[in-house]
């Protein structure tokens, strides 16, 4: 798809400054840019590339004044940053703006789509499944009975959302993603074995909720496991059964989370960080990539260390740490002489 300089700048609410008419239909970085493509200026780190680029347009700050000779056309906005990332977004949806049955597919007969669904060639849409407006399936996809989608949710290809399953509006499930499989549940057996506890309940995922690729949330033993509003999941996390996270909080990749465990609102949580079990988070909660967090946690606590620490106190322990060789020396050293 191609769009004019004039037509970026309509959406983008900015002035041309340059060739109106020529046409873009590709993305490119400032400094790889090629004919047809549109990048951005924001960084003054790149402005040199601005004068030796082949991007067919560029965006700039209102501010920028060129110094040399420039073959770029030029559109000038309040914030070339965050114009890019607008038109990034626009770009997106316009991509996935798919709309249809591909074949072959199966569809339940008891399933009802809205306005504007698609769904993608060897997608499962299973009995009772209810999906709102513009929602978007992609190929290869599993929905299982009686799951409820919301209007403009995305569900990609390779995906697995298993029955009871309830997602919200605006919500983004990448490839790989598994919602709604059993919590692990085993009860220990006299003979050392271990019987499986069914796992009856379900996930719930309110709106504009955003699950990375091979993400892996589990349905509840009882009741449900819950993601809250606004909440940002990166690839590869393991939320075990009956979690439940608050608004907005954001984890990284390769995080663990284990079962029951309350996590609150506004919460950053780093990469590879292990949660235990059975215990409450609060909102507003930091903790650095590769923490442990066995206890409970207060409002507003940063944290850091396996078991982890206040930050503060990780950072000045570390420096003994680093410094353990030469402190065991010197303790030696003064035993040594203790007894001479």
């Amino acid at each position: 798809m191609k769009f004019t300089a004039q037509q970026i700048a309509g959406i983008l609410e900015g002035d041309v400054v340059g060739n109106p008419d020529i046409e873009v239909s590709k993305l490119s970085k400032i400094e790889e840019g090629f004919e047809g493509s549109l990048t951005f200026l924001a960084n003054p780190k790149y402005t040199p590339h601005i004068y030796s680029t082949n991007a067919s347009v560029t965006i700039v700050n209102k501010t920028f004044v060129p110094e040399n000779k420039i073959k770029t056309t030029l559109i000038k906005v309040e914030d070339a940053y965050l114009a890019f990332s607008k038109i990034l977004e626009y770009y997106n949806s316009v991509k996935l703006q798919k709309v249809g049955v591909e074949q072959p597919s199966f569809i339940s007969d008891s399933s009802k789509q809205g306005n504007d669904v698609y769904i993608g060639a060897f997608s499962y849409i299973g009995e009772n499944v209810v999906m709102g407006d513009n929602v978007k399936v992609f190929p290869n996809a599993y929905i299982g009975d009686n799951v409820i989608l919301g209007d403009n949710t995305i569900i990609f290809s390779g995906a697995k959302i298993y029955s009871e399953t309830i997602i919200g509006e605006n919500c983004v499930i990448n490839s790989g993603v598994i919602i709604g499989a059993d919590g692990f549940g085993f009860a220990p057996n006299e003979d050392g074995g271990y019987s499986k506890i069914p796992q009856i309940g379900n996930v719930i995922i309110e709106d504009f909720v955003d699950i990375g690729a091979a993400t892996t949330i589990d349905r509840a033993t009882l009741g449900s496991t819950i993601i809250r509003a606004g909440v940002k999941l990166d690839n590869q996390i393991q939320i075990a059964h009956n979690v439940e996270i608050g608004k907005n909080t954001v984890i990284a990749a390769q995080s663990g989370i284990a079962g029951s465990t309350k996590i609150g609102e506004n919460c950053q949580i780093g990469g590879q960080v292990g949660i235990a079990g059975h215990i409450t988070i609060g909102n507003n909660v930091r903790i650095q990539a590769q923490s442990g967090i066995a206890r409970n946690v207060k409002d507003n606590e940063i944290l850091q260390g396996s078991p982890a620490i206040n930050l503060s106190d990780y950072n000045k322990a570390y420096v003994h740490f680093k410094n353990l060789p030469k402190i065991v020396k010197n303790i030696n050293d003064l035993e040594k002489n203790k007894w001479e």
